[in-house]
């Protein structure tokens, strides 16, 4: 789960690590008295979206009172940025900045160990810098076992190529980041700018933050930073329902048991709607290992609620769950949605107990179900029916 700039700001000001006052505001009227509670001087009104590039997009403005906190506030609540909203602003105290730097700390996935990234050349892309000065960007191994501690940090700081001086402040502000990162369960710790003041302080200008969200049953926060807003209605839905479901920009829904499956039902979708009016899949909805009926009940229930939905392929091999139970499942869903079961299925099954399974639906011959034998076909037949919707 990715924070809203303001969420990680108050998560770095609970660990310790230095951060400009602020506050947030979902109107021009708050952010005027936001000004007015920061001192009456010189402020930053920044869009709150959890997208990059703000700045470029014209997100992030100065004002140098109150009246221009509430006029910049205005112009920016409601912006598109990269298809995101602002939907509030944050107003922070403006800085006097000598330098800026960047860090953060992340999950190296392909070496299976976390990674800090440290560079004397902040406030830009980093992935520019990487790509056009990857001299200028150290990158130090961090073992789960010791984090970021003094050896680590100066480590860091050291290779970054930072004077003894600025180094030896920045230190204890790593540590403190190492601190969120580790026990928020975050996946990504990143300042940019962390930046070096007119009177030599360390400030962590700007914070973005992703949670992991399989450390939802022990992290507390997770839950009190979700930004419901921000989630898409029918992922909020099915995620209330225990459903693994991610939404997507086609026509026809996808269900099916097992993620490897799913995911290769939505490329051999995407391959047979070219034929089909360039239709595509609409959803990933994995229903695991058990297909009942209150499940697939569930499932079919958040796919129809879609209006981009015009068809369903329903793509399961039975094995723990036996096809002949996938299918009363899907017999019984129908039932349970009645007459808000309204557009058709395709339903591919194979594996344990087959036979059984297709000669369940058959004989509940309902109008909306087309069996078919291959996931090609049944993804072909999907996407026919799509297009013709």
């Amino acid at each position: 789960m990715d924070l809203f700039e303001y969420q990680a700001r108050d998560l770095f000001e609970e660990y310790g690590v230095p951060v400009l006052r602020a506050e947030v505001a979902q109107t021009p009227e708050e952010a005027r008295a936001a000004a007015e509670k920061l001192g009456g001087g010189t402020v930053v009104v920044k869009s709150q979206v959890k997208v990059g590039g703000r700045g470029k997009a014209g997100g992030v403005k100065l004002a140098k009172n109150p009246d221009e906190a509430a006029a910049r506030a205005e112009e920016i609540l409601g912006l598109d940025i990269k298809g995101h909203i602002t939907k509030r602003v944050m107003v922070a105290e403006g800085a006097d900045i000598a330098e800026e730097y960047y860090f953060s700390v992340l999950l190296d996935r392909a070496n299976r160990t976390y990674l800090a990234m440290c560079s004397k050349e902040g406030g830009m892309d980093i992935e520019t810098l990487a790509a056009e000065r990857p001299e200028a960007l150290a990158k130090v191994e961090v073992s789960p076992l010791t984090g970021i501690d003094d050896a680590t940090a100066q480590k860091i700081v050291d290779e970054a190529g930072f004077d003894a001086e600025t180094g030896a402040k920045i230190v204890p502000v790593l540590k403190s980041l190492w601190k969120v990162y580790k026990d928020e369960d975050a996946s990504l710790v990143e300042v940019n700018p962390l930046v070096k003041t007119g009177d030599g302080k360390i400030v962590a200008l700007d914070g973005k933050m992703t949670l992991d969200d399989n450390a939802e049953f022990r992290n507390e926060n997770l839950a009190k930073l979700e930004d419901e807003d921000a989630e898409d209605p029918l992922e909020r839905k099915a995620k209330g329902m225990g459903l693994n479901y991610v939404k997507l920009d086609g026509e026809v829904g996808i269900i099916g048991n097992g993620a490897g499956l799913v995911m290769s039902t939505l490329d051999v979708v995407a391959y047979a709607g070219e034929n089909h009016g360039n239709v595509k899949p609409a959803n990933f909805l994995d229903i695991g290992g058990g297909a009942s009926a209150e499940v697939m009940a569930n499932g079919l229930d958040v796919i129809l609620g879609d209006e981009q939905v015009k068809s369903v392929f329903v793509n399961v091999f039975g094995g723990i769950t036996a096809c002949d139970a996938v299918a009363s499942g899907i017999v019984k869903a129908l039932e349970i949605l009645g007459d808000s079961a309204t557009k058709p299925l395709v339903v591919r099954l194979d594996g344990n107990n087959v036979e059984e399974g297709r000669r369940i639906l058959e004989e509940a011959n309902n109008p909306l179900v087309t069996v078919v034998d291959t996931m090609d076909g049944g993804a072909d037949k999907a996407a026919e029916l799509a297009n013709n919707a």
